[in-house]
């Protein structure tokens, strides 16, 4: 059984800084693929950023590349999100997903977080 626990979220202003963590448990989760999802109130959840475990290979959602960076922990089951120039409509309730095969795909992936809440005022 994967389990995956977020902290890192709060209450920002805009063009702030914020780093959420994701500590992930369970067989095999060093080679599952890591990614961070996102759900704002009255919207569907929207894939924001995943890493592989085997290479340094990323991939982001186009509204975050070049402010949010995703990284893995080499050695450990974590997988971080540091979020630069944050923006109002960054808010939103940020998941920690995991899956043996890489997804943008929300309703593909088998493993979730419980969310942690990041709120960026103007």
């Amino acid at each position: 059984q994967v389990q995956l626990v977020e902290s890192g979220g709060g209450l920002v202003q805009a063009g702030d800084s914020l780093r959420l963590s994701c500590a992930a448990s369970g067989r095999a989760v060093s080679n599952y693929y890591m990614a961070w999802f996102r759900q704002a109130p009255g919207k569907e959840r929207e894939f924001v950023a995943g890493a592989h475990s085997w290479s340094s290979e990323t991939d982001y959602a186009d509204s975050v590349k070049g402010r949010f960076t995703i990284s893995r922990e080499k050695g450990m089951n974590t997988a971080l999100l540091e979020m630069n120039s944050l923006k109002p409509e960054d808010t939103a309730v940020y998941y920690c997903a995991a899956d043996f095969y890489p997804t943008r795909i929300g309703s593909q992936v088998k493993h979730w977080g419980q969310g942690t809440q990041v709120t960026v005022s103007s």
